[in-house]
């Protein structure tokens, strides 16, 4: 288990305000232990939430050319076709997952391939669960074109505390399954975009975990 690279600068900065807010206490109230008290535990409360959120454990990927894996950990909160109008324009089976506060928000590629397509959108903030939030948050989309010509897409969704989309990957790159792609701050949301003949393995309310859990597989 290690920290994520994205973790340091936020946590550097909670500490330092922490540290700053617990010696003005201990200044004010001098004598006063329980107030003092108090403050050191909920600053501690504080601290190691935020610790656990940017946690970046150590995954065992089994790579499989004919699965989708997980791109986070979550829960599924979508299953459906849809057209997607960015980048195919066509019908295709949407697959989301939520991740909460509480989740591991390290982000990986579901497929083996090249990257065809990254783009960011400027967005607003609205609770990532929203049925627009995917339309009109912050985001971002990639496509990964599979060797084999299927191509899936990947949306990086912000939600109502998410403030930054952090994406590792460029045009052309070629990744490999399961390692990291992104990582998406606090609550927030990742739209999987697949094949209308990909097989599902998952269902509504299902728990998942990146770069683990089977997705769908594909024909």
């Amino acid at each position: 288990m290690t920290i994520h690279r994205e973790g340091y600068p936020t946590l550097a900065i909670v500490t330092i305000t922490l540290g700053i807010i617990n010696f003005a206490i201990w200044q004010l109230f001098p004598d006063n232990n329980v107030v003092q008290n108090i403050v050191l535990i909920i600053s501690l409360i504080l601290f190691f939430t935020l610790l656990q959120f940017f946690r970046n454990p150590v995954v065992k990927v089994s790579t499989n050319p004919n699965q989708v894996l997980a791109p986070c950990d979550g829960k599924v909160v979508v299953i459906e076709e849809t057209i997607e109008d960015e980048y195919f324009k066509t019908p295709r089976r949407q697959v989301s997952i939520f991740m909460s506060p509480i989740n591991v928000h390290v982000n990986r590629n579901p497929i083996s391939g090249v990257v065809k397509f990254v783009k960011y959108h400027a967005g607003k903030y609205l609770v990532a669960w929203h049925p627009k939030s995917s339309t009109e948050n912050e985001r971002t989309t990639i496509v990964i074109r599979h060797e084999n010509g299927v191509e899936i897409l990947m949306r990086q969704i912000a939600g109502a505390l998410a403030r930054r989309i952090c994406w590792y990957v460029k045009e052309s790159q070629i990744v490999k399954q399961g390692d990291e792609f992104g990582f998406i701050k606090f609550g927030s949301r990742v739209d999987l975009f697949l094949p209308l003949d990909a097989k599902i393995s998952v269902k509504i309310n299902d728990v998942t975990k990146a770069g683990v859990t089977v997705i769908a597989e594909l024909s």
